[in-house]
């Protein structure tokens, strides 16, 4: 408490007061003019920090707190080990029963290395064993010099959410003992194991060399002969031999040229919204066995890949951050409702002779082209080999992504590449009238289709026409399970060189049999890369999932053979993540909980044969260690909660760290909200959530909710949001927020503040738009604003096509309901990174032109050179405030005299610029967006031309004129390029300021 002395002023009125403050030595401080007394009474007024619950920090003070969070964060952020391998020791007199190999980032370092482990054979049961982390490579630097990634490796750290340097990817090939992996931007390959035996110290990696131009992307051993590897290089695929050195270009689809317009072809290559949207980073797969043919007995190696053609879709321009450099970055990006890539699945096959020798190389296709033989696949989700490489598979899906097939292809069914016509159709003729494709298996829903990698063929016998498999499946129940299906490859008859129109179930295999190995209200992990592994020797599969509770992983194993008891392995009270050895006898778990920083442990499965499903894993060994909390860290407390239509709702609340009895504290309710990501676990949040710990730390209470429309839940729950987000997520986050309140007395609901970033910075702004009465602040980090100008992949799987759903378009656009924002300001602040190509600069810069026309204030902090999730620790730490609209608005009238004024923030385009009919209206004169980052998309001003009907403000997206003709006959909302118009006519071009 300070006191305060209360001084009436001679020219003010009874009842006026002004006041200044004692200091420690009792002196008067004014705090506003000057007194003409000293009379007055002393008396005690609360600090503002004493009133608020929470100091008020210099600018340099906010930072050294979030410098030193970040500091402590360090002892333990990435320093876990992940990506196992397990090999198992054959010496039956040595010590030593596994060599374990991992990514990990060894003590004193910054960058990941491969590193390896020796597991012992025998224990004791009494003491810890911890294992040693030992350096696989000597002496290596993985990162480049001065950090610097080309833009293809830089494009798929993006994509990957890679925030570790160093190694962050190995391929692996057990028989031959062959490590191959990305360093420094080039190859490298060393060997541990195989016929060579185990290495005692640390080698050198061999840099494989090259004469390609440009980074080596995605490189792959091959299976059936490792003494080849692949690798992408200028969007084609590429082969090369370790032995002698030879490189061979396999596809010859990009030529290599500047402009991404005029080279539209990749082979092998996922493209942005493949990786993005499908989690699927590769476009090519080899084929696990080789076979001999010709007289010569020369071997035959294939690859599967995918061919993609991207003429059609829209070229996105980013400008470089430094404007005078007057730079811009192209790609390609397909907004929703525009066309995709045209796609096709491809083989390259190569042979050899005995010396390893490529001896020649050959493009085949599909015996009919990929669009005649499948109309309505829009997206390959997935794609393999069976283990015995009798078929390549594929998982197709369409684009509303509610019908996904798998297909087998058998390699007869495609034929060389050639442009002769009647060469093409004598290799048509060839084909065996009983090869075709075959659709074993089919996923159908209402909602939408999570794609996932989980599909295991068994092999099969010869001559055997079923194929058993093991396939997850979220649509039968509405909750992801295990199935076991026997589907029977029954043959048509077909003549491949006349025209060919496939009917509604072409090539659809019928189901013998069907059996469900899980079952219940709970998941089988199925997507972000999660796996099975099948012990075909004992009939087990093991499985992670949710059995227990939604908040916990686990591991799992179950009988194929006879579904019957499903036994958990790992330890409740954590979630877990675990990999499983190649002969099924150990696996190892990286496990946490919200009070238990992460821990990797080793169990031994191996046990007495009355005992098949392992219900008592033996621990083994430790890999490491909780590491100490930093000392002001207090984990969340999870709660849970029934909404007001009886639906279970999980959360957790950062409790302010000085609670004080009664007294109420500001809230941050942080929020993500959408599909695919749940916040709300048993598992540590000490790392990727440090900073909802630091606000914590400075007096706020900070709350997380996982509504209606995040995973882990089922496909109801999840497709909550189905052609309507932003409007069902708000309510579930009120509903927890006042639960919160109630069960906890320091929360404050009327000082909330909503947070998020990406989704979450969307439901941001919607909640500031839609209940400004519950939120006085929004901290919104690179929202989406405008669905239409959103990608394929992801807005048609939650929302359909526009047309389809204009209304929930509109309703979810936050940037076309800007007038429901408060007028106040410091309510509104919007982050965003300028070079994010995954949500553009361009939804902050429409928005935020929509807040100038509506006379919104707003404040705006941009990332100068990040992405999405900003790189740098600067960046993370503090945004760059850029006060730019006067300057750049005064700029842009001065050094563009074709253009005025035209009211608050708008710049007028004369008639004699416009070019109706085509794009070239962005670019008339010398207004040229790629030079001009603060200019929107033009916004027109339409007239009837008959009656003088009220002017409607338009905007265009995805290179379509878009308007709403309001209620003049009836007429609802329509979409047509403006050179088709007859009955409308533009009487104003506006670009507006952001």
């Amino acid at each position: 408490m300070r006191k305060v002395k209360k001084l009436r002023l001679d020219n003010e009125n009874t009842g006026s007061w002004r006041s200044f403050s004692l200091n420690s030595e009792g002196a008067e401080r004014m705090a506003t003019g000057t007194p003409t007394s000293d009379r007055g009474d002393a008396v005690e007024m609360e600090d503002p920090a004493c009133r608020f619950q929470v100091q008020k920090h210099s600018w340099d003070g906010l930072r050294d707190i979030i410098h030193g969070s970040r500091k402590n964060s360090g002892l333990i952020v990435n320093k876990a080990p992940h990506d196992f391998q397990f090999v198992q020791k054959r010496d039956e007199s040595g010590p030593h029963s596994h060599r374990l190999y991992y990514l990990g980032m060894p003590y004193g370092s910054r960058e990941n290395s491969l590193l390896y482990s020796e597991i012992p054979k025998k224990v004791r049961k009494e003491a810890l064993l911890l294992l040693s982390w030992k350096q696989m490579l000597d002496h290596f630097q993985a990162t480049p010099h001065h950090g610097v990634y080309s833009r293809e490796e830089e494009l798929l750290r993006e994509r990957k959410r890679l925030g570790v340097f160093g190694i962050t990817s190995y391929d692996f090939h057990s028989d031959s003992g062959l490590f191959l992996f990305q360093a420094s931007n080039s190859l490298f390959h060393c060997r541990d194991g195989g016929k060579n035996g185990f290495m005692v110290s640390p080698m050198k990696p061999l840099e494989i060399k090259t004469q390609c131009s440009g980074p080596r992307m995605d490189p792959k051993i091959c299976r059936a002969d490792p003494a080849f590897f692949s690798f992408i290089n200028n969007s084609d695929l590429w082969v090369a031999n370790l032995e002698t050195g030879e490189e061979r270009r396999l596809t010859f689809c990009h030529r290599g040229l500047s402009n991404v317009l005029d080279d539209p072809k990749s082979a092998g290559v996922a493209t942005f919204v493949i990786q993005e949207e499908f989690d699927r980073f590769t476009g090519y797969w080899w084929c696990p066995t080789a076979s001999w043919e010709g007289p010569e007995g020369h071997k035959t190696l294939r690859i599967l890949y995918e061919e993609v053609d991207e003429s059609e879709v829209e070229i996105i321009h980013v400008p470089s951050p430094a404007l005078e450099e007057r730079k811009t970055d192209s790609y390609r990006y397909p907004r929703t409702g525009s066309k995709n890539p045209k796609i096709a699945l491809k083989l390259a096959e190569f042979q050899t002779d005995g010396q390893g020798k490529i001896v020649s190389t050959q493009e085949k296709e599909l015996v009919q082209p990929f669009g005649t033989l499948f109309p309505k696949v829009e997206y390959i989700a997935r794609a393999g080999w069976t283990h015995d490489g009798k078929y390549a598979w594929a998982m197709f899906l369409d684009r509303p992504q509610q019908r996904l097939q798998l297909v087998l292809l058998p390699p007869a069914l495609f034929i060389p590449t050639t442009q002769d016509e009647e060469q093409r159709a004598a290799f048509a003729r060839a084909v065996p009238r009983d090869v075709q494709p075959y659709v074993v298996y089919e996923e159908v829903t209402d909602v939408w289709i999570n794609v996932h990698d989980i599909f295991y063929p068994f092999p099969q016998s010869e001559g055997e026409d079923e194929l058993c498999f093991l396939r997850a499946n979220e649509c039968k129940t509405g909750f992801c399970h295990l199935y076991k299906v026997t589907a029977i490859l029954k043959p048509c008859s077909y003549d491949w060189t006349q025209p060919f129109s496939p009917g509604e179930d072409e090539f659809k295999c019928p189901i013998k049999e069907e059996v469900a190995l899980t079952s219940g209200e709970w998941e089988v992990l199925a997507r972000h890369g999660s796996k099975i592994w099948v012990n075909e020797e004992t009939k087990l599969v093991y499985f992670q999932g949710t059995k227990d509770t939604p908040l916990e992983h686990h591991l799992y194993v179950v009988s194929y053979e006879s579904a019957g008891e499903i036994v958990r392995l790992t330890t409740p009270g954590f979630s877990h993540s675990c990999s499983m050895s190649q002969n099924f006898d150990m696996f190892v778990s990286h496990y946490s909980s919200v009070g238990t920083p992460p821990c990797v442990h080793v169990y031994k499965l191996s046990g007495p044969d009355d005992d098949p499903l392992h219900k008592q894993p033996r621990f083994w060994a430790s890999m490491m260690e909780a590491a100490s909390c930093p000392p002001d860290y207090v984990p969340p407390e999870i709660f849970h909660f029934h909404t007001r239509a009886d639906v279970r709702l999980y959360g957790m609340i950062y409790k302010p760290h000085a609670v004080q009895p009664g007294k109420k504290h500001p809230t941050v309710l942080f929020v993500y909200g959408g599909p695919q990501v749940q916040l709300v676990n048993n598992s540590f949040k000490g790392i990727k959530y440090l900073r909802l710990n630091t606000l914590a730390s400075l007096g706020y209470a900070v709350v997380v909710i996982d509504g209606r429309g995040s995973c882990q839940r089922g496909l109801r729950f999840e497709g909550a949001l189905k052609n309507q987000m932003g409007q069902v997520e708000i309510e579930d986050q009120v509903e927890g927020l006042r639960f919160v309140a109630e069960k906890y007395g320091f929360i404050d609901l009327s000082r909330v503040a909503i947070h998020g970033w990406s989704y979450g910075g969307f439901l941001s702004l919607m909640g500031l738009i839609h209940k400004p009465q519950v939120f006085k602040v929004a901290i919104a980090g690179a929202p989406v604003t405008v669905w239409m100008a959103y990608d394929t992949g992801y807005t048609e799987r939650y929302m359909d096509v526009p047309e389809n759903n204009q209304v929930g378009y509109e309703a979810g656009s936050v940037a076309l309901h800007v007038e429901k924002l408060p007028n106040e300001p410091n309510r509104l602040l919007i982050l965003h990174g300028f070079l994010d190509e995954n949500v553009h600069f361009f939804h902050t810069n429409f928005l935020v032109s929509q807040l100038i026309r509506a006379g919104k204030p707003y404040q705006l902090q941009v990332g100068s050179s990040a992405n999405e999730c900003l790189k740098s620790s600067q960046e993370q730490a503090v945004f760059r405030l850029i006060p730019c609209e006067r300057k750049w608005r005064r700029e842009l009238i001065t050094s563009h005299g074709m253009t005025k004024v035209v009211g608050k923030g708008a710049l007028e385009l004369p008639q004699e610029a416009w070019q109706l009919g085509t794009h070239d209206h962005l670019k008339a004169g010398t207004l040229h967006r790629t030079s001009l980052p603060c200019l929107t998309q033009p916004v027109l001003r339409l007239s009837r031309d008959s009656k003088n009907e009220a002017q409607k403000r338009k905007w265009v997206a995805n290179g379509k004129w878009q308007w709403i003709m309001g209620s003049y006959k009836r007429t609802s909302v329509c979409r047509q390029k403006v050179s088709g118009s007859q009955r409308w006519q533009v009487k104003r071009c506006l670009f507006l300021l952001s």
